[in-house]
């Protein structure tokens, strides 16, 4: 039986979220699986972890009860929830021109209630748990698209960003109350929601654009979600990491 802290991440059946998961597992963790809708997925995580204790959750984290509930039935299944990564996303993309009204609204609805108003509502409630047993962690997996831009897919860009300042806020709020919150935000990586586009015609320009000539892997991810949800200072709280291959450099 794993003895160290619970962590429950969402979107965990397979790229980052597996990833962190195993990373999170070896390092002694008890992983909370949730996933949507593919539980095959989310069963191969489960097995692919170290350690005993884990557990899977089935939640659509955009109806905000069902999310209550996911975080309530979390800390009931281990005495208590530590950190909470927030990695669930989707994204779309769309030539600006190519698409009509109707569509921009039903991605902007999508993707930024997914991405962004789940999050906050995963947050607040985790929060509240966090704060009556002392203390935890927030972890939120953003994106560079939040500093750059995304044209094909603004609303991805705004989830992101508005994600980015939610930690920052958040940080300030729950900071005195125990509770520290870090953003770790990728470039492309090697993951089934980016596989199309890295096989496209694009994939070559796009590993290009970091020094290293290539897109960031899973585990590359997990390693630096380890390091925030285990040894991260509480100093670092309203931080945002970036892990783009140097693909986009701010200053």
């Amino acid at each position: 039986m794993n003895t160290g802290p619970s962590i429950l991440i969402t979107g965990a059946s397979g790229g980052i979220g597996r990833a962190a998961a195993i990373e999170c597992a070896r390092r002694g963790a008890r992983i909370g699986v949730h996933y949507n809708a593919n539980r095959e997925r989310a069963e191969a995580t489960l097995a692919a972890l170290a350690g005993e204790g884990h557990q899977l959750f089935q939640c659509d984290i955009t109806d905000p009860q069902a999310a209550e509930t996911l975080i309530d039935e979390a800390e009931q299944a281990f005495g208590g929830l530590d950190v909470l990564v927030n990695n669930a996303g989707v994204s779309q993309r769309h030539r600006f021109e190519d698409i009509d009204y109707a569509t921009w609204q039903q991605s902007w609805h999508r993707i930024v209630t997914t991405n962004l108003t789940a999050a906050g509502n995963l947050s607040f409630c985790a929060g509240k748990k966090m704060i009556a047993r002392g203390g935890g962690r927030i972890v939120n997996v953003s994106s560079r698209g939040a500093f750059r831009g995304e044209p094909l897919m603004p609303w991805y860009g705004a989830s992101k960003a508005g994600m980015n300042a939610m930690g920052q806020s958040l940080a300030q709020a729950l900071g005195p109350l125990g509770v520290f919150v870090y953003t770790v935000a990728p470039g492309f990586v090697e993951t089934e929601m980016a596989a199309a586009v890295l096989a496209s015609a694009e994939g070559d320009s796009i590993r290009q654009q970091s020094s290293m000539g290539r897109v960031a892997l899973p585990e590359e991810l997990g390693t630096t979600i380890g390091f925030l949800a285990f040894d991260a200072p509480e100093f670092m709280t309203g931080c945002i990491i970036d892990v783009n291959g140097a693909s986009y450099l701010r200053s």
